[in-house]
């Protein structure tokens, strides 16, 4: 072998050890649930980071928190395998099932109404979510109008009042609704099921 071979080889493998995943991740981890097993383990392991001391601080940092809260977190690791873990306010999606009192959202958000929330909902989750790092520098209004984005995303109708007897209806004739939807889908996937197999 040629000695600019050979040299273009120890460089090639110089440049192929030296893979850098980058120093930032996101992801959403369930509040004081963090463990090092799937999926959250070969995430921080990827990054260099002690998994155990990891688990140990935001289990620690979500103790108040309702156990399973589903939490967005960003980390940015620093050379020295030392981190910085910054965790939001739960998305707005789950407060907005929360207030809606609803499991899941529409299938078709366009078309139909999974559920329905008052304004005063709408200006309470904004209020929360303006604690986010991201959302901090933004007035309230615009948090709002934000909030009312991911409800019509999800199926969730803002009215200006909600009226508790009317509503309650409304809720046991999407429950039949969501049953049947949940039922075709089992018969859609039993059905490529037995296709494929």
């Amino acid at each position: 072998m040629s000695k600019v071979a050979k040299k273009l080889k120890t460089v090639a493998k110089k440049v192929t050890e030296k893979i850098n995943h980058g120093n930032k991740l996101s992801t959403y981890i369930p509040s004081g649930m963090a463990v090092a097993g799937p999926p959250l383990g070969p995430q921080l392991g990827q990054k260099n980071i002690n998994i155990a001391a990891f688990c140990k601080e935001f289990n620690e940092k979500t103790k108040d928190y309702k156990e399973g809260l589903p939490l967005p977190c960003r980390v940015t690791v620093n050379p020295d395998r030392t981190f910085k873990l910054t965790i939001h306010q739960p998305p707005t999606s789950y407060f907005l099932k929360q207030a809606a009192g609803i499991q899941r959202g529409s299938m078709k958000a366009y078309q139909e109404t999974s559920g329905m929330v008052s304004l005063k909902h709408v200006y309470e989750i904004a209020k929360i979510k303006q604690q986010d790092p991201p959302l901090q520098l933004l007035p309230l209004e615009i948090i709002c109008k934000l909030v009312i984005r991911s409800a019509h995303t999800i199926g969730i109708k803002v009215v200006p009042n909600l009226d508790p007897v009317e509503y309650g209806k409304f809720l046991q004739e999407r429950k039949a609704i969501n049953e049947q939807q949940l039922q075709e889908l089992k018969d859609k996937k039993a059905a490529k099921l037995l296709r494929t197999g």
